[in-house]
Order: structure tokens, then sequence, then C-alpha cells
């Protein structure tokens, strides 16, 4: 499992400000493990980290709750406006002005994840 989260924040890590990568889309050049497990790495991470964290949501373009800490969200949302990300009267980032489009091919391949996501 800790190769699995490493695996994860390193991507996270290449995620830009004012961008955002949903948990889908990094699962996706994830060798194995889902959108759940990115979560649940996300959600592992220590207070403390300098990992982007908040720029991931999911597929609807929203901010997804967090049963463990209520002001998680509120706090995403704060971390991303800063950033220059914003929502519609929805909650929802527009794809078409902020979606990361992931790493380049030579960086997955290198660093051994898929080059080709599913």
């Amino acid at each position: 499992m800790r190769d699995l989260y490493a695996a994860v924040y390193r991507l996270v890590e290449r995620i830009p400000p004012g961008r955002v990568a949903t948990y889908g889309q990094l699962a996706g050049y994830l060798r194995r493990g889902d959108a759940r497990q990115v979560g649940y790495a996300l959600a592992a991470i220590p207070g403390s980290s300098r990992i982007p964290w908040h720029r991931v949501i999911n597929a609807k373009g929203e901010i997804s709750e967090r049963n463990r800490d209520s002001r998680a969200a509120a706090r995403q949302k704060q971390l991303l406006l800063a950033e220059g990300v914003l929502f519609d009267k929805r909650g929802r980032v527009d794809f078409s002005r902020c979606a990361w489009e992931g790493p380049c091919w030579e960086w997955l391949e290198e660093n051994g994840y898929k080059v080709y996501p599913d």
C-alpha cells in the first residue's frame, strides 16, 4: 500500500497551481489501484505535508465531502480559489479552464506509470 500511496503523491506533486485533476484521472496512470484508493491515499497525507492534495477533485468537478473532517472541503475550496480556480453556482470547476492534462509521457515512462491510461 505504501508504494501505491507514494505513486499517487508523486503524481499529485506534478499538478501545477491553478489546475485540477480527478481521482479517476490519477488512477488511470497507476499500474494498480482505482479512484477510491487515490482518495484513501490523499486522506492519509499528514497535515504538515506540502503535497497539493487540494488540486484533486471528483469527476463532476466538485470537491468531495470528507466524513472525518467537515472543514476539509471548505479548506480545499479556499486553497483552490487562492490559486485562481473558479467555481460555478453549483460548486463545480470548469474543466475546460482548469483541468490538468497530466504529465508528459516521458515522465510517466521514466517513473513507472502507465503511458496510456485506461
